[in-house]
Formats: C-alpha cells, structure tokens, sequence
C-alpha cells in the first residue's frame, strides 16, 4: 500500500501562526495540535499506516520540526505547495525527498 513519493514536508513549529490555513487545503498531510500549532502526518490510505509529527512519544507519533519530515503523496503535491505558499507564517518547509529520513 506504500508509494512513492517525490517530497517531503515539514513545520517549524516557532514560525507557526495557528492559523490552519494548511489543514484547510490539505488534511491529509496537516493536523493541529492541542497547543493551536499545525503538524505534519503521513495517513495510512497513503502509506499503510498513520504517522503524526508531533513530538510525542508512542506509537503512531514522531518528532516535530526539521527532523519530523512527513512524504507527501503524489497526488497531494500541488495542495501541500498551495499550503506553504498560502500560510501567513510561512513556517512549511518542504524538501525533496529522502529515504534515510523517513520513520
């Protein structure tokens, strides 16, 4: 159920206005967190299983910022481009993709 995958993203979570903007235009790779800041995740409809960028610990989370990058489906390049560019805090990095980085 896995795909390929040609980027990834990213949040810093200090340039994060709350504004959710991100979400909006892509749910399936942003969620905000219960601070008001916005995370990344990978669903599992994309990647067979779900992943949350938020710093916690457990199953199912990651770490957050720089070293929480998140692939972005295909099919969802153009709306998570849309989200960086659209976001006030421009706080959404995104990077090519890189299999040494992935969860």
């Amino acid at each position: 159920m896995t795909q390929d995958t040609k980027l990834m993203v990213w949040i810093d979570q200090d340039l994060c206005t709350g504004d959710g903007i991100c979400e909006e235009i892509a749910p399936d790779v942003f969620v905000g967190r219960d601070d008001g800041l916005w995370v990344v995740k990978e669903e599992d409809k994309h990647f067979g299983r779900t992943i949350v960028f938020d710093g916690e610990e457990g199953e199912g989370h990651g770490p957050e910022g720089a070293r929480g990058l998140a692939r972005v489906p295909d099919n969802l390049i153009e709306d998570t481009i849309e989200a960086a560019e659209e976001c006030p805090g421009e706080c959404i990095m995104i990077e090519p993709y890189d299999g040494t980085m992935v969860a």
